[in-house]
Order: structure tokens, then C-alpha cells, then sequence
């Protein structure tokens, strides 16, 4: 029961305004079309050339919040759902999107294999030490 006598049972919180579920911003996608493999510290950034994202009609509210948020500081996947308060699933998805319309690029970070071997970077350091 509701505190105010109505009989219809109150399932929400007044406080908490409008639910949208997660997979309604994506369409119901879990990836996105060109399957975008983006780690938690990949890092996103608004390409130069994209001007207003608020006057594109076929951008969400969501895409357009992304797309402002990396103008001016690169953020991480992992800082963007964070800041957005969304799952990191559908980030992922959103941040598809926007890769394929090329409002964003997305700096992927160095794999473990391609890093150089602890050994050279002692050599280094002690060659700078010899210095």
C-alpha cells in the first residue's frame, strides 16, 4: 500500500525519476557493430572535427554525454561509466556507436607482449647510471 491510503502498490522511489533500463539505450545490444574490443583503460577521445553532437537527431542523450565529456579530457572506458553511472556493457555498446560514426577514437592501450623485456630496461637504467 501506498502511504498515501491508495490501494496501487508504489514498486519505485518518487526520488529516483525515470528508469530507463540499460539495454533499452542500446536497443537491446551487447555489442557493438563493429565489435569493438575496448579494455577498461582504453582511452576515448572526441575526434577535432566534430562539432555540435546535440544537433545530431539520430544520437541518445547517452552518446551525446560521451561525446562531451572526451572533448576537452580523454577519459578511460572505465572513468566514462563511472561518470555516466551506467553499466560498462552498455558503454561499450555506446561507445561502438560512436566509433563508427567517427565522432570518437579510441586509444588502445600497449599489450603486455609488445612492452619491452624488464632486462633491457635495467640495461638502460644502468647505463644511465655509468653516465
Amino acid at each position: 500500500m501506498r502511504p498515501d491510503g491508495q490501494g496501487t502498490p508504489h514498486w519505485f522511489d518518487d526520488d529516483a525519476g525515470p528508469v530507463v533500463r540499460p539495454y533499452a539505450m542500446t536497443r537491446g545490444r551487447t555489442t557493438s557493430a563493429a565489435q569493438h574490443r575496448l579494455d577498461l583503460i582504453a582511452v576515448v577521445v572526441t575526434e577535432p572535427h566534430t562539432a555540435d553532437p546535440e544537433a545530431d537527431q539520430t544520437l541518445s542523450p547517452e552518446h551525446v554525454d560521451i561525446v562531451e565529456l572526451c572533448r576537452d579530457t580523454p577519459q578511460s572506458v572505465a572513468e566514462l561509466a563511472a561518470e555516466l553511472d551506467l553499466p560498462i556493457g552498455v558503454v561499450r555498446v555506446l561507445i561502438g556507436d560512436l566509433v563508427d560514426d567517427e565522432l570518437v577514437h579510441v586509444t588502445r592501450p600497449v599489450p603486455p607482449a609488445e612492452l619491452p623485456d624488464e632486462s633491457i630496461l635495467r640495461d638502460v637504467i644502468n647505463g644511465l647510471r655509468a653516465l
